[in-house]
């Protein structure tokens, strides 16, 4: 089988620029000339093995992202998107990849330019009022320029990562992370004081003081102290990560912001090498995670799928909150597994099943169109404000495993994870799904043609051409 030939001018790049290093200087230390390096960086050229040897050497690089990471989620977004009526036909996969690869800036452009193309349609369907509000006509939400940034860095953030490591763990070890935090505030002249609070309220500043709701479960009320934690301590880290970025609006700057500080909390509550290893001792039991780190279930399942620090890996997985209406609340893959971004998700998975179940684990062994196959687990996550009169917000959150990483995990056992009917056939999105007998099938795939029988019924008014 042909070795596949790897195209990652942005990636050699950007590792320049975080170098500080000029062209000449970065070809002088990859071994190479000029000339072969301008032809590698710009994609007119694949990198040769030696200069992967190298990466991997001098700058740490984990090989495995050049071959997938924004490619791949960039074809998957591109696919939805050209499913659109909007367009006679799709391109070929490979002119997809192609795109992707050569020419990742403007593929985003094109995401984006579609983007915007959605939004303006469903305003206009609602007959919304504000749509010469300002900002409104930006070519992405900046709620979506925020979540976009996270995914294409893989939800990992090195800089603020190893900052809430060195802040909880300062000489290698863990140390209580509530009193931790109460010190880092009490330093800036803020007291915490645990008080009753109305219901679904976490903490209230008053002057000086930090009244934190004593009837919030406790996980919560640490992860909220450790968010401030991030940004009062750790301002100058999230301005300098925040520049780095270059948000298109100052909203955008300020939810990213708060995704910074939410992240430094995760990292600080569950340290990357603390959590890693425990992750393996326990064989990613989330229970018992939770209960070593006193984290919630989802901060568990999220903090597992941010685990790509390089040369120090965890098992990919993806992970996925959902609400009731099968909205997807958030997400994140480090598998090969994208979710869609412009429909619905598949309800094959079984993360819409957890709230007919709750309090249970929900175990699925799901394969997808392009083959991949996985070990899926779900539960409701249903958080209580701790009063009866107080609204219930129900989610489920979903996380998954390729089957080649799956005996890390306490979950696969009892399931055989190599008879090929045990595995469901799931998809990404019914719009782009190419599976023609489905009986979940919401809406037929765009991009193909439909044959409507005359002369039988079954389960869908139309046949898949």
């Amino acid at each position: 089988m042909a070795t596949q030939k790897i195209y990652a001018g942005s990636a050699l790049r950007e590792t320049r620029a975080r170098a500080g290093l000029t062209q000449r200087r970065f070809a002088e230390t990859l071994g190479v000339s000029l000339p072969y390096l301008s032809q590698m960086e710009n994609n007119h050229r694949p990198i040769s093995a030696g200069v992967l040897l190298r990466l991997a050497q001098e700058f740490g690089i984990d090989l495995t992202t050049l071959a997938a990471g924004d490619a791949e989620r960039m074809v998957i977004d591109m696919q939805e998107a050209l499913a659109d009526p909007l367009f006679d036909s799709a391109p070929p996969l490979a002119d997809l990849r192609l795109a992707a690869t050569n020419a990742p800036v403007l593929a985003r452009a094109f995401l984006n330019l579609y983007r915007a193309h959605r939004e303006g349609q469903e305003r206009l369907a609602a007959l919304d009022q504000a749509i010469g509000a300002a900002g409104q006509n930006s070519l992405t939400t900046p709620w979506e320029e925020v979540r976009d940034f996270f995914h294409y860095c893989d939800n990992y953030i090195d800089a603020v990562d190893r900052a809430a490591e060195r802040f909880a763990a300062p000489d290698g070890r863990r140390g209580d992370p509530w009193q931790m935090a109460v010190a880092a505030l009490a330093a800036k002249g803020i007291q915490v004081r645990l008080t009753e609070l109305p219901a679904n309220s976490v903490y209230r500043r008053d002057g000086d003081r930090l009244l934190v709701n004593a009837a919030a479960e406790a996980p919560t009320r640490l992860f909220q102290l450790l968010h401030l934690v991030a940004l009062e301590r750790q301002s100058d880290l999230l301005d300098a990560t925040l520049d780095l970025a270059r948000f298109r609006s100052q909203t955008a700057r300020e939810i990213a912001r708060l995704g910074m500080a939410n992240y430094f909390a995760g990292a600080a509550l569950m340290p990357y090498r603390a959590f890693l290893a425990a992750a393996h001792e326990e064989r990613h039991d989330l229970e018992r995670l939770s209960h070593l780190f006193g984290a919630s279930l989802e901060q568990v399942a999220h903090r597992l799928s941010t685990m790509q620090r390089p040369g120090a890996k965890g098992v990919p997985f993806f992970f996925v909150r959902v609400d009731q209406a099968g909205t997807i609340t958030k997400r994140h893959s480090a598998t090969r597994l994208q979710f869609a971004r412009f429909g619905g998700a598949c309800p094959l998975w079984n993360v819409h099943q957890a709230f007919e179940q709750p309090g249970r684990f929900l175990r699925q062994l799901a394969e997808t169109p392009d083959g991949v196959r996985y070990l899926l687990l779900s539960r409701d996550v249903s958080k209580h404000a701790g009063a009866f009169n107080a609204p219930v917000r129900r989610f489920a959150i979903g996380l998954g495993v390729e089957v080649t990483q799956a005996e890390g995990m306490v979950y696969a056992d009892g399931l055989d994870l190599t008879k090929p009917r045990a595995f469901e056939p799931i998809g990404i999105s019914c719009r782009i799904c190419p599976r023609r007998d489905c009986h979940q099938r919401s809406v037929p795939p765009i991009d193909r043609d439909l044959r409507i029988p005359q002369d039988r019924h079954g389960p869908l008014p139309y046949e898949i051409a």
